[in-house]
């Protein structure tokens, strides 16, 4: 955890896809209040901002609700996801 708190840029991809535990959410807000006025840290999900103080966190946490609103710059986006796209009839190549 010391390191995530001083690499330059820190990215969290595909926050909240599994729920966090009570000890899980604890280091990660850690890590942010480490990094607080003093790194970046992106955070991408696909679970919106409003929800990530419910069941994701287990016992739910209003604490890191609030740490997610604190000093951030929030771009949500709308639209048809990505991620599915729609089935291609040309087959993928192996990588």
């Amino acid at each position: 955890m010391a390191s995530w708190s001083r690499v330059g840029v820190l990215v969290i991809d595909d926050f909240l896809l599994r729920p966090l535990n009570p000890d899980q959410a604890a280091d990660l807000l850690e890590v942010i209040e480490d990094r607080a006025q003093l790194r970046a840290t992106i955070v991408t999900s696909q679970l919106p901002v409003s929800l990530w103080h419910g069941p994701s966190v287990t016992p739910p946490s209003p604490t890191l609700s609030w740490t997610a609103y604190w000093k951030a710059h929030r771009i949500e986006l709308t639209g048809e996801s990505m991620r599915d796209p729609e089935p291609s009839t040309t087959p993928r190549r192996a990588r």
